[in-house]
């Protein structure tokens, strides 16, 4: 007879969360939460923080603040909104501690995500994608997110409205701003790649 144990599989997030305030299933329900979410919030946090080995600080700093907090999610929002507002908070700390250290001024551009970007071993893109994501990289830090959010992501304003504690109408408009200097950005720097 094999000493392997078949652990369920809890796909559901009502079931996950069930199985969190249970002791006897807690660490099983918080496996089942991170194989669920944590290809989806490792490119969420990615996204904002553009290197790969922050974004795997961030996403492993999230996950303990997920197990810390566990017991006062109220369930007033979605299980993956209240996942998304954790790792988005997480992602905005570091970089504010980064700019930080950088002596950079927490309202300068985000010229160092650019640097970040460009020195990211594991990023795989083309030239066309690089000049998108520098162009992403340099919007103030809140269209930024909405931009990637809304555009990567296909978030719904409302539930982005819960994540990131705005109303729909600003973030509709920081999305309108962001696309409008993605797009000037794009169009000004294109030329200088090679086709």
């Amino acid at each position: 007879m094999s000493d392997y144990r078949y652990e369920p599989i809890m796909t559901n997030d009502q079931l996950i969360l069930e199985s969190l305030k249970d002791p006897s299933t807690r660490e099983l329900a918080f496996r089942n939460l991170i194989s669920k979410y944590k290809e989806r919030l490792y490119w969420h946090i990615r996204k904002i923080v553009l290197n790969h080995d922050d974004a795997d600080d961030v996403l492993q700093n999230s996950f303990i603040k997920i197990w810390n907090g566990i017991d006062s999610f109220r369930a007033e929002s979605s299980l993956f909104t209240w996942l998304y507002r954790i790792a988005t908070n997480e992602s905005i700390t570091f970089l504010n501690q980064r700019k930080r250290r950088m002596m950079t001024g927490l309202n300068d551009g985000n010229e160092f995500l650019v640097e970040n970007l460009e020195s990211d071993t594991y990023f795989d893109g083309d030239e066309w994608q690089m000049l998108l994501q520098k162009a992403i990289a340099l919007l103030p830090d809140k269209q930024r997110l909405v931009f990637n959010m809304k555009y990567f992501d296909e978030i719904k304003y409302e539930d982005m409205s819960v994540i990131l504690d705005t109303s729909v109408g600003a973030l509709k408009a920081s999305y309108h701003h962001a696309v409008r200097k993605v797009e000037e950005y794009v169009k000004t720097h294109e030329s200088g790649l090679g086709y």
